[in-house]
């Protein structure tokens, strides 16, 4: 039976270190409710378009004409970027970037 007596001492003998470190460093276990993430603001991701012009399309519907971006990023809407490096915001394929050289790609 000292076998017995060895493992059950040396399981009450980690209990009461483990009781003794509550006691001794309760903030570190205690509750701590969440912590609210902090609020990061980010750079506007918006692409501002140089140009302000619009159309009427076959559907009768006021479309963006092709135009510039600053840092000739891709902004939002555009269906092709022209070879000219207008980007165009057409519904429909056929005359799409028809007076800016034609289509460079379909986006």
């Amino acid at each position: 039976m000292p076998w017995n007596g060895f493992v059950v001492n040396r399981t009450l003998f980690g209990f009461f270190i483990a009781i003794g470190l509550l006691f001794l460093a309760p903030q570190a276990y205690a509750f701590q409710p969440p912590q609210p993430k902090p609020q990061v603001t980010k750079p506007s991701q918006e692409v501002v378009l140089l140009d302000n012009g619009h159309y009427t399309n076959v559907d009768g519907k006021r479309i963006h004409s092709p135009s510039h971006t600053a840092g000739n990023r891709m902004p939002s809407g555009a269906s092709a970027k022209c070879e000219d490096g207008t980007f165009s915001f057409s519904q429909h394929r056929r005359g799409t970037c028809s007076h800016h050289g034609g289509v460079e790609q379909w986006l």
